[in-house]
């Protein structure tokens, strides 16, 4: 199993595969709160990996297959402090950093700390920490303590994707019965140290190429006046929004974002 051991117990699951073509990028997949490499690997990263571009995709610690020490809290600045540590050990080739959700936020912190990246995907990421979507943070930790991740994502999943997507999720939930999840399980960690996620990053630091995409069926973190206020400060941006799409792009829509990657891979390579 491909590890990056940062010490006897702590250590990152990845999956490294230099590009096939000379000069073109890597993309680096970061994940959502509650993803997987599985999430890219299903068919974004091979897409990638099929038109020559590299690919690395990683688990946070506390994620699936990556091991952390029990008395750590796996909180915002650790899991940037990661990434940074990952790019620098393995360097991928002209890292495009691409990251879901709060991935996002993760790869923008990322390259303001140490500023390597070619380019940077954000995908359903441009938001601020309003009433509401502050009740939806602060609502997740304490449904997974009482029922598992079953339960908030069969609370979540109608208001994440779009309805195709979710006609076809829906047998898998709503099944019970729930179960609490460990509180000294990885992903309990994650959950509870979100809610101090800084989200107040200055977007205008961006100061390489950008690509935004949007899921319009994104009922839950999407705010149409904050993504248009803070897409305005990047410097030198490209915007996209799906009308077929919801939150979760690369498992919704993954050949189109495959063809949405390769193109914006292509304008970096030059």
């Amino acid at each position: 199993m491909p590890e990056y051991q940062i010490d006897s117990k702590n250590s990152l699951f990845y999956l490294h595969f230099p590009p096939a073509i000379e000069d073109v990028p890597t993309f680096v997949f970061v994940n959502a709160m509650t993803g997987s490499t599985d999430h890219w690997e299903a068919v974004v990263a091979p897409g990638m990996r099929n038109h020559g571009f590299g690919t690395l995709s990683y688990n946070f610690r506390g994620q699936d297959k990556s091991s952390f020490d029990q008395g750590l809290e796996l909180d915002n600045a650790l899991i940037v402090d990661d990434l940074v540590l990952l790019i620098e050990s393995l360097r991928p080739s002209r890292p495009v950093l691409v990251g879901l959700s709060i991935g996002g936020l993760y790869a923008a912190q990322a390259y303001a700390r140490a500023r390597q990246a070619a380019g940077i995907v954000l995908l359903n990421t441009l938001r601020e920490i309003n009433p509401r979507i502050a009740w939806i943070n602060d609502a997740l930790p304490h449904y997974v303590a009482t029922g598992g991740a079953a339960l908030f994502l069969g609370l979540m999943m109608p208001l994440l994707t779009n309805p195709e997507f979710a006609a076809k999720a829906r047998p898998n939930f709503l099944t019970g019965p729930y179960e609490p999840l460990d509180p000294t399980r990885g992903h309990a960690n994650l959950m509870r140290n979100s809610v101090n996620t800084d989200w107040g990053f200055d977007w205008a630091s961006l100061d390489l190429p950008v690509l935004n995409i949007t899921g319009l069926h994104d009922r839950v973190f999407r705010d149409p006046e904050v993504i248009d206020r803070l897409y305005a400060k990047l410097a030198d941006a490209r915007r996209e929004e799906w009308d077929d799409a919801g939150h979760l792009l690369p498992l919704e829509r993954p050949d189109r974002l495959v063809e949405r990657l390769v193109a914006f891979g292509r304008e970096i390579a030059g």
